[in-house]
């Protein structure tokens, strides 16, 4: 067995073959869905590198993975080939769709917004329809609820391992792009949106760019924060800082997040949980310079 999976990562590398396959899905971990995706990707490719980016997005939550995508590509070398199945319409008519990357990546994915991000972001520059008369897992035609094992992985793995060319998914398509407050920046102020939550501590992450020329350390700004509702959930004075501990146990900073971005947090407390708020294209957040005192 060790030498076949030798042999066929040699045979990959000979074929100049592109990898890993990074797998990003909402079915979670407790049954045997993303192992039946590995096991895909392993019978087309034994010797593919199949990694995970999450398998943790909420249900259904096309938002989300839009953004897990949007913050991990600039990380993974470009002969990348990303496979996300966030699906509320598997099934249906929605497309099936193979995008190339500004960077030379590839995505896998239903055309359900997924790639509104990476659009907005790194670029995209083509998107095929996936065939799937052609390429899908053979055997699997009457299987119409598991697209993740029956054609994104097994496409993303063809592709992942040179045996099938971007070229010949499919025919040309546009992606289907969701709306949201895109970063507006004006000389005393910044309007944007809350593409995701650091789940883990509560902290408030915005799409705002943290080169604004008002942000000055030390320095407080009126944040305000708006729900889908229109409803307001904050508006407060907040100082920016370098770090958390710049303030006291339990009060607000304004700081720039690990992907470069404003943020707002509590110091040691939860701010999401605080104020009731959440993230997606409805999440309104809007900074302002104070007026100077004379």
């Amino acid at each position: 067995m060790r030498l076949a999976y030798a042999a066929a990562a040699l045979l990959l590398s000979v074929h100049g073959a592109a990898g890993p396959l990074v797998l990003q899905t909402d079915f979670g971990l407790e049954d045997h869905a993303v192992a039946a995706m590995r096991g895909v990707a392993r019978r087309v490719a034994p010797g593919l590198v199949v990694d995970d980016l999450t398998h943790e997005i909420p249900a259904f939550d096309i938002w989300q993975a839009a953004y897990r995508l949007h913050a991990v590509v600039n990380y993974w070398p470009s002969d990348t080939v990303f496979v996300s199945v966030v699906d509320p319409g598997v099934g249906s008519d929605r497309e099936s769709v193979v995008a190339r990357l500004a960077n030379g990546q590839l995505v896998v994915t239903p055309n359900n917004g997924t790639l509104t991000l990476l659009h907005d972001g790194v670029g995209v520059v083509a998107v095929r329809r996936i065939d799937e008369s052609k390429h899908r897992l053979p055997g699997s035609e009457r299987s119409h609820t598991f697209h993740g094992r029956d054609l994104y992985a097994h496409v993303g793995a063809l592709l992942a391992s040179g045996k099938l060319r971007f070229e010949e998914a499919g025919e040309a398509t546009q992606a289907v792009r969701l709306d949201y407050q895109r970063p507006t920046i004006e000389a005393n102020r910044l309007v944007g949106n809350i593409p995701v939550l650091d789940v883990h501590f509560g902290n408030i992450w915005t799409n705002l760019p943290a080169d604004w020329k008002a942000l000055t350390l030390g320095v407080r700004y009126r944040v305000t924060i708006t729900g889908p509702d229109g409803a307001r959930r904050f508006a407060d004075d907040v100082p920016f800082a370098r770090t958390f501990a710049d303030v006291g146990m339990g009060e607000a900073v304004l700081y720039v997040n690990s992907v470069g971005k404003i943020a707002v947090a509590l110091n040691q407390a939860s701010f999401a949980e605080r104020f009731d708020i959440a993230s997606g294209p409805g999440w309104r957040v809007l900074v302002e310079a104070l007026p100077a005192l004379e």
